[in-house]
């Protein structure tokens, strides 16, 4: 492909879209980092605004999505960078390789393919594109993208970019294409989120591979089916959860999540758990940076604790760092889920379309005692080879 030739529609750009930013620095325990019973599945009630258009123009074709608009592509893209793990997972769904660069290679868990045969991903390979000041432009310049699979805005509220930081980016290098779906707690986000298959739909139809959209849309509706016959019927006989970031060995004060409609807490929603903060007076990590510690757990506490930030552990190593060190404290030893061995890992910052499904099944297994496989690894691997 041209990288060059791609058109952002006038008007329908960013000029709208940043006046909320909050200017926040991504740094913090929880990096960047009210349970609803429904589950996630290829649409949603707002799909007519939510879900991309797609058109062909007699030079290529053309993809909607908020916050960037309507992008017009020659062809295909070939050579592509992503801001996280959530997007990037998609990318290999549709049998790409991997992104040259995301933000944190470090949060991109490629573990995950492990459970899936013939799938793989250097993670080593992937260039960090998020030092310690941020972003520089000269990384894009490097890479030379067709495309770039990433939230502008977040560019400007989190990495200290101006509008005329995009809008050269754009003009010299690729246009972008994303949404910052991972969590809905940040101010500056007044537009559209989406589900994670919204948004996987939307990547497809940009690089022109629906096909394989469609393929994992099906699997990913059985596997929600499969769901119904776990979790049960009466809430109240669902499991109480508190999920917090904890990333040292020995923790002992916490970054605290509210269980929402990011696409982080996915599997969560899909196995309809109960939070342990949503009445409670605790406010999201994501909305005042807070902290809870042993003394405000015990209070609250909640059967199971889900803890970040240690997913590069193995469930081994977790249980001889982590779990060791609250079982022997003298005030976390008397939380009940420590008492009750319900202290697990509670999944990345970032997932998509292959690494939830590998996610969920675990939650399932951590707090429904599923012992069984929820889904089908060959079918993932032949969808990603494009054996539809």
């Amino acid at each position: 492909m041209n990288r060059r030739e791609y058109i952002v529609a006038a008007g329908v750009g960013l000029a709208g879209t940043v006046a909320g930013c909050s200017g926040q620095s991504e740094t913090g325990n929880g990096g960047d980092g009210a349970t609803d019973d429904s589950t996630e599945s290829g649409t949603t009630a707002a799909e007519s605004t939510a879900t991309a258009n797609t058109e062909s123009t007699g030079s290529g074709y053309s993809v909607s999505m908020e916050p960037v608009g309507e992008v017009t592509f020659e062809s295909a893209p070939e050579v592509w960078v992503a801001n996280n793990g959530s997007w990037a997972d998609m990318g290999i769904a549709l049998g790409l390789d991997a992104p040259e660069g995301v933000w944190l290679p470090s949060r991109y868990h490629t573990q995950y393919y492990d459970e899936i045969p013939g799938v793989s991903v250097d993670g080593s390979s992937i260039q960090k594109l998020w030092g310690d000041s941020g972003v520089g432009k000269e990384q894009f310049y490097e890479i030379d993208a067709d495309i770039h699979v990433m939230d502008p805005n977040f560019l400007q509220s989190r990495g200290s970019w101006e509008q005329s930081d995009i809008d050269e980016i754009e003009s010299q290098i690729a246009p972008f294409f994303g949404n910052s779906i991972f969590s809905t707690g940040y101010e500056w986000h007044d537009y559209t989120y989406y589900t994670l298959y919204e948004a996987f739909e939307n990547l497809s139809r940009a690089f022109q591979r629906t096909d394989r959209f469609e393929a994992f849309q099906s699997l990913h509706e059985e596997f929600q089916t499969s769901l119904d016959d776990i979790v049960p019927d009466s809430n109240s006989d669902r499991p109480e959860v508190a999920i917090m970031w904890a990333g040292s060995d020995e923790p002992t004060s916490f970054s605290p999540y509210l269980i929402e409609d990011g696409t982080s807490f996915k599997q969560w929603r899909d196995l309809r758990v109960r939070d342990a903060f949503a009445k409670t007076d605790v406010r999201d990590f994501h909305s005042d940076r807070s902290k809870v510690d042993f003394e405000a757990l015990l209070e609250i506490d909640p059967e199971y604790l889900l803890l970040r930030g240690q997913e590069n552990k193995t469930r081994s190593e977790f249980e001889d760092t982590v779990v060791s060190f609250l079982e022997s404290d003298q005030t976390g030893s008397e939380l009940t889920a420590v008492q009750n061995g319900n202290v697990y890992r509670g999944g990345p910052l970032y997932q998509g379309p292959i690494t939830n499904l590998v996610l969920t099944e675990r939650a399932a297994s951590q707090v429904y005692d599923v012992e069984r496989e929820l889904f089908d690894r060959q079918r993932i691997a032949d969808i990603v080879a494009g054996d539809l």
